[in-house]
This record gives structure tokens, sequence and C-alpha cells, in this order.
């Protein structure tokens, strides 16, 4: 059994200052997802997360991570005829970067319904997805709503990030659509404050709404009532990712049990560990490094 099942795509990332002119370049990999089960893992939960890597240095680094973090990857389907996503991400002005995807026919686009373990979800306690996945392809899509099926028909938590990647939909009423028909699932929603445009139609039955403001902070109106939290002062290396590392914080105290308020703090707290480093995951923290 495991307390957070999740999936979704890894991505290689390769960034720079500039990568025309630099003669070294910082080498990771990355992905909504992975950086949740990491955050979780990290806080000493056990995680589940599934997803197609390739046969590739990249695939097997995206293993070796996961594995390293204790989280269980033996549900990973293994891509012997796609190569790993590449992300470039080069950085521009102060914090600002521009990224440019390379991921048409990426092994972790090719996740599919089979792929999907149906006792693994059934027998957790937590599904989190995010609207990153269905946006890959139509075998994406279809995985994605039938882990939700699945968990819903369980009685399982179902988790939903919104996460809407402009440039992976063909337009914004095709990602309004999309979105919407995944929200509409959640017994926990994450979104944006810019998000909730894009799923307004299913927040009237959403349980418990988590909406993130960056500088301002974050709110959970759970079962009517709505409680708000500062974000933490800390100094931004790479806000990339920043996302995953909340909806790991949110859920790990969900897990155990705290307040709504206390959920947002240690949401807000795993959100600073997480921008204080160049990685989405690598600075996150373990349970002895939370903040009392």
């Amino acid at each position: 059994m495991t307390e957070v099942f999740t999936l979704g795509e890894a991505l290689g990332v390769v960034s720079a200052d500039r990568i025309r002119h630099d003669m070294t370049a910082r080498l990771d990999v990355e992905g909504a997802e992975l950086t949740v089960a990491v955050g979780l893992a990290r806080l000493g939960h056990t995680v589940t997360w599934l997803g197609r890597v390739s046969v590739d240095e990249l695939g097997v680094r995206t293993l070796t991570v996961l594995r390293g973090e204790g989280v269980d990857v033996s549900h990973v389907r293994i891509d012997e005829t796609a190569p790993t996503g590449i992300v470039i991400r080069q950085r521009r002005i102060g914090r600002l970067s521009h990224a440019v995807h390379y991921r048409e026919g990426s092994a972790g686009s090719r996740l599919s319904t089979g792929d999907v373990p149906a006792e693994a979800i059934q027998s957790a306690r937590v599904l989190h997805v995010t609207g990153i996945t269905p946006a890959l392809s139509g075998y994406a899509w279809s995985a994605v709503h039938h882990a939700v099926k699945l968990a819903t028909d369980a009685g399982v938590l179902v988790s939903v990030d919104v996460n809407h990647r402009p440039h992976l939909w063909e337009s914004v009423e095709e990602a309004r659509q999309a979105l919407s028909e995944l929200a509409v699932s959640a017994d926990i929603l994450f979104a944006t404050q810019d998000e909730l445009q894009l799923v307004d139609t299913a927040l009237p039955g959403i349980p418990e709404l988590v909406v993130t403001r960056g500088a301002k902070g974050a709110s959970a109106t759970v079962d009517g009532l709505r409680y708000d939290t500062q974000a933490a002062p800390v100094t931004a290396v790479d806000p990339t990712g920043v996302g995953g590392a909340f909806v790991a914080g949110y859920l790990s105290a969900l897990l155990d049990g705290l307040h709504p308020a206390d959920r947002l703090k240690r949401g807000i707290s795993l959100a600073a560990f997480s921008v204080a480093g160049p990685s989405s995951w690598q600075g996150l923290p373990t349970r002895a490094e939370l903040p009392p």
C-alpha cells in the first residue's frame, strides 16, 4: 500500500544563462508529479510514481533519482523506442527565464490506460494528478482519467493540480474544457489565482479549493470556510516547479491530519525551500528540517 499515487512525465532539463555562449550547463530531471513525489518521500510518506521512461541516460537518471529518494517506481514502464523529453531553459533578466521544450513523441507522452495499475491506485489514500499529463497526448489523457475513475470508485481522495501549460494546448478554449473536466473530479483542487478562470465552472462543487498567489501567499477553502497564510520570506533563485513543492507540503500535512491553516503553512514552507535553489526538488526538506 502507498499513501500517495501519482503519475506523469519526467523531463531532462538543460539550463544555463545563455546556451549559445556558456561553456557549461546544468543538467537535471524534473516534472510536476516527480517534485510532489520527492517532496512527500522526503517527509517520510510512502509514494508511488508512475510514468513511461526511456532507456536513454535521462530515463535511467529519472529512475535513479526516484529510487534514491525512496519513491516506489515498481509500476514504471520502460519504453525502448522513444526518447526522454527535454527542456532547454535559459536565464534572461533576473529570475525570468526562457524555455524551449522538445517532448513530441517522448516516452512520457506514451503513458496509456494499460499502464495504470488498478490495485495500486485503489489501495492508496490519495491519487494526485495534474493538468499537464492529459495535455501530452490522447493516450496520456485517457490514462489520467482512467486513474481518476479508479480512485473515485474506490473512495480514494483525488487531488488535482490545474497546472495550465499554454504551450501544450492548441487554444485557451481547449485547455478550459479539458482542465474543467479534470477539475470537476477533484476532492482537493490546487490552482493559481490566474488559473481559476479556466476552471470556474467546476469550482462550486469542489470540497477543498487551494489557491496559490505567489508573493501574496495562499488560501484554502474547506467546507465553505476560508483560511489564508502569507508567503515565506525567501530569496528566490528559481521559481520553476514551486507548485509541485507546495502541493507536496499541503498533502503531507493533510495525511498527518493537520488543520487547513497548518496544511497551508507546510505547503508554503516547502515552496520556500524549492525556490531557494536551482532545482524544483533537490533542496526540498526532510521532516527534521521543517520549521516548528
